[in-house]
């Protein structure tokens, strides 16, 4: 289950007419929680619950008071304090010892689906935007707006939201941008799992392999799209499809050279390279390319020493170093009980 917000749109839009829905929002949190603010979740009737606003603790009660809200039909606040004693979460165990303040809104098609639809087509676009949410009062007046601003100023791909006070009021703003999307050259056994976990992390991914025999859909059954083209059509298709990250693990150095010679002056933030030193100086020199201005740093060997020696681990691996490259993380033990070398 991925808990992007074009996930959980793709899975609610189908069903947007067929039952009553709530959305909740994480508006503001205080010390240690699971989400933060912008998070957001949506609840229905029939008992979807679709994304997550905790740790998987707090929903169930989340949902009684959804059911409220489809009730009224008027928006309310909760509070969830992990460091009071007599609270719900507190008495759960949860543990983070922070607060979390949570926005439930109806959802429905007299508030126009609370511009869902709108940011649904958007990510689906690949534009970029901000959403407006007001903080309702105690009469529980619902407000929205979505604001097409292409580019979102980047700072990674973290969703960090913020109040802000506008006219007396308070509202959250909470950058919106499509997720991540992964382009990966070479379609062999080992490019399955990097492709099924970066799914399962709710990232579009492609898969480039001009082999007949690589590449197929019945081995990448969860890839977006699956490419077999000239390799000189991979710059034009990174533009067009926003593609942000790059793996090239064809187990073929003219095909990872020429893939290189092409996507090296992209708009990328993380080109790797699958195997040790001596084959990543081998296509960089095949590739003939001048690693000086305007041209990306190559992630090679690609992926963090967690000690991978499997497909699956080695995925894992590959992917947590692009995740870090992407989201601005350091790639660190959060613990420190990990050496740094």
């Amino acid at each position: 289950m991925s808990s992007h917000l074009i996930a959980l749109l793709k899975e609610w839009h189908p069903l947007r007419h067929d039952t009553q829905w709530v959305l909740g929002t994480v508006y503001r949190t205080e010390g240690p929680a699971y989400r933060k603010a912008g998070a957001m979740m949506l609840f229905s009737a029939e008992g979807h619950q679709l994304g997550m606003l905790s740790g998987g603790c707090l929903e169930s009660d989340i949902h009684h008071y959804a059911r409220r809200v489809m009730h009224s039909q008027r928006a309310i606040t909760l509070t969830y304090d992990g460091s009071d004693e007599d609270d719900l979460s507190f008495q759960l165990g949860i543990g983070c010892g922070g607060s979390v303040h949570i926005l439930l809104q109806p959802l429905n098609q007299a508030n126009e689906y609370l511009q869902l639809e709108r940011i649904y087509n958007a990510l689906r676009e690949f534009r970029t935007g901000y959403y407006y949410q007001r903080i309702p009062t105690q009469a529980g007046e619902v407000e929205v707006r979505f604001m097409d601003a292409d580019p979102v100023p980047m700072d990674g791909f973290q969703i960090i939201a913020r109040l802000e006070e506008e006219g007396g009021e308070q509202w959250l703003c909470t950058p919106v941008k499509p997720p991540p999307h992964l382009l990966i050259v070479g379609g062999g056994i080992d490019a399955r799992p990097v492709c099924a976990i970066g799914h399962a992390m709710g990232w579009r991914i492609s898969v480039w392999d001009p082999r007949p025999a690589n590449g197929r859909a019945e081995y990448f059954p969860s890839a977006d799209a699956l490419l077999s083209g000239p390799v000189a059509e991979l710059p034009g298709y990174i533009r067009a499809q926003s593609v942000n990250a790059a793996v090239l693990m064809s187990h073929s150095i003219e095909l990872d050279a020429r893939a290189l010679a092409a996507l090296h002056r992209e708009p990328l933030g993380y080109l790797a390279l699958l195997g040790p030193r001596t084959r990543r100086d081998r296509i960089i020199q095949a590739a003939n390319i001048d690693s000086g201005a305007g041209s990306l740093p190559v992630y090679g060997p690609a992926g963090l020493a967690i000690g991978a020696d499997s497909p699956e681990s080695i995925a894992l691996s590959i992917l947590a170093e692009c995740q870090a490259a992407l989201y601005q993380g350091s790639g660190r033990s959060i613990s420190g009980q990990l050496p740094d070398e």
